[in-house]
C-alpha cells in the first residue's frame, strides 16, 4: 500500500498541468524564435524541478513553484502590458468571430494562466502539509532569492535585453484590469 506522501492529488494535477501549459508556451515560443531557445530550455528546468518535488510534497518543490510562477504572472499583471495587450486581442477574437493577433494571445494568456495554476497549486500543496514551521519563511525566502538569481543569470546570459524586466518589476504599475483607461506609460496600449 502506498503512503499517502505519494498518492497524486488536487496541488499536483494543478501545478503538471500549469507547469506543462507553460513549457509548452515555451517551446512553442522558442520554436518561432530561435533567439529563445536556450533561455526557455533552462527556464523549463525551473517548472521540471517543481513537478518532481511537489510529487514528493517536498516544501522546497511548493517553494520554488510560489516563486517562479509567481513572479512571471506578477510581471505580466503588473509590469508589462504582454497579458493585457493578449486578453485584449482574445476578447476582440471572440467578439468577432476571427482571431486576431494569435501571437500575442499564445505569449500571454496560455502562460498566464498556466503559472497561476502552478502557483495555486504550490500554495495549496505547501497548506497541506502536516509539518511547518517559522523557519519555512526562511526556506521560502532563500527559494525566491535563488530562484530570481536563476531566471537573471539565465536572462543575462542567453537574452540579456530583456533584463529591464527585472528591474521593472521593482517598480510594479496599476494592474491591467484598472489600466484599461490609463496605459503605461511609454507603451504603446491597444486602447488608444
Amino acid at each position: 500500500m502506498r503512503t499517502d506522501s505519494r498518492l497524486v492529488g488536487g496541488p499536483e494535477l494543478l501545478i503538471v498541468v500549469g507547469a506543462c501549459v507553460f513549457i509548452a508556451m515555451l517551446g512553442l515560443s522558442a520554436y518561432f524564435v530561435a533567439d529563445l531557445r536556450w533561455l526557455h530550455f533552462f527556464q523549463a528546468w525551473i517548472y521540471l524541478g517543481t513537478m518532481a518535488l511537489s510529487f514528493r510534497r517536498n516544501r522546497w518543490g511548493y517553494f520554488i513553484g510560489i516563486s517562479a510562477a509567481g513572479y512571471w504572472d506578477y510581471v505580466g499583471v503588473f509590469v508589462m502590458p504582454v497579458l493585457r495587450n493578449g486578453v485584449h486581442w482574445l476578447g476582440a477574437s471572440l467578439a468577432t468571430g476571427k482571431i486576431q493577433h494569435i501571437d500575442q494571445i499564445m505569449v500571454a494568456v496560455p502562460p498566464w494562466i498556466g503559472n497561476f495554476l502552478v502557483l495555486v497549486g504550490c500554495i495549496w500543496g505547501f497548506g497541506r502539509l502536516q509539518e511547518k514551521s517559522l523557519r519555512d519563511l526562511a526556506r521560502f525566502v532563500l527559494a525566491f532569492v535563488l530562484t530570481t538569481a536563476f531566471l537573471v543569470a539565465d536572462v543575462a546570459v542567453f537574452s540579456p535585453g530583456r533584463l529591464p524586466i527585472f528591474r521593472r518589476s521593482l517598480h510594479p504599475h496599476v494592474p491591467f484590469a484598472v489600466a484599461i483607461s490609463t496605459p503605461l506609460i511609454g507603451v504603446k496600449s491597444p486602447y488608444h
